[in-house]
C-alpha cells in the first residue's frame, strides 16, 4: 500500500495553533491508546477540532505519526559542555530519554513497520526525523573541529558520508538497544559507547590524512 499524497488546496490558510493542537492530541492518544487504536476521529475529538481539518493536513494515520513524533525528536539539543565526548554523551542520553516515552515508542515502532512496504511513508519519516536530526551530528563536528578534537574535513563529499555514518552508527545503536534489545541507556553504556564511536571517527581521521 502507497501513502496518500497530500493534494493541493486552495483557501484558508493552515492555522499553527490547530496544528499543535492536533499533534499533541496524536501523542496523546499514543499513549493511552497505542497505535493500533488511535484513529483520527478520536485526535479530532481531543483537539477539538473537525475530523475533515486532519484529513486537510495530513493523507492517514501514518503520516499524522510521523510527524507528530518528530516533534519529540525536535526536543533534542546539543549540549556545549566543551568536549565532543561530553558533548555525544549528553545527546544519547536525551535520545534514549525521547525513546523510552510511550508516544515515540509505540509511534516510531509503528510507522517504522508500516514504511517497510510503503516507500512515500518512509520517505517521509527520512525528511522529518533522520534529515532534520542530522543538525546535531554538523553542530557537534563544527564545534570539535574549532575546538582542534576533529580535523577539518574540506572535501564536501567526505565530510557528507561521515556524517551520514556518525548519525546511522548514534541512531542505529540507541534504537536498537532501547526498542529492540530493550535494555537500559544509562551512563556506563553511554560511556563505552562514546569510546567506541570517538576511536572509529580518530581511525577514520588517520585514514583520510594518510590517503
Amino acid at each position: 500500500m502507497q501513502s496518500r499524497s497530500p493534494a493541493s488546496r486552495t483557501g484558508r490558510p493552515r492555522s499553527a495553533t490547530a496544528d499543535a493542537a492536533i499533534l499533541a492530541a496524536t501523542r496523546e492518544a499514543l499513549v493511552e491508546l497505542g497505535w493500533s487504536k488511535l484513529t483520527l476521529g478520536d485526535v479530532a475529538t481531543r483537539a477539538g477540532v473537525a475530523k475533515t481539518t486532519l484529513y486537510r493536513r495530513w493523507a492517514g494515520k501514518n503520516e499524522l505519526v510521523v510527524d507528530a513524533v518528530a516533534e519529540l525528536f525536535d526536543e533534542l539539543e546539543l549540549p556545549d559542555s566543551g568536549s565532543l565526548a561530553a558533548d555525544i554523551e549528553g545527546v544519547v542520553l536525551q535520545f534514549a530519554a525521547i525513546l523510552a516515552r510511550p508516544e515515540a515508542k509505540s509511534g516510531l515502532m509503528a510507522v517504522v513497520a508500516e514504511a517497510t512496504r510503503d516507500d512515500a511513508l518512509r520517505e517521509r519519516i527520512r525528511a522529518s526525523v533522520v534529515d532534520r536530526q542530522k543538525r546535531l551530528v554538523l553542530e557537534g563536528r563544527s564545534r570539535a573541529q574549532a575546538r582542534g578534537e576533529l580535523p577539518p574535513e574540506p572535501d564536501p563529499d567526505t565530510a557528507s558520508r561521515t556524517a551520514d555514518l556518525v548519525f546511522d552508527m548514534v541512531a542505529g545503536a540507541v534504537v536498537h538497544r532501547t526498542l529492540v534489545s530493550g535494555k537500559p541507556v544509562d551512563e556506563a553504556w553511554v560511556r563505552g559507547f562514546t569510546l567506541v564511536l570517538l576511536r572509529g571517527l580518530a581511525a577514520e581521521a588517520a585514514h583520510t590524512t594518510a590517503g
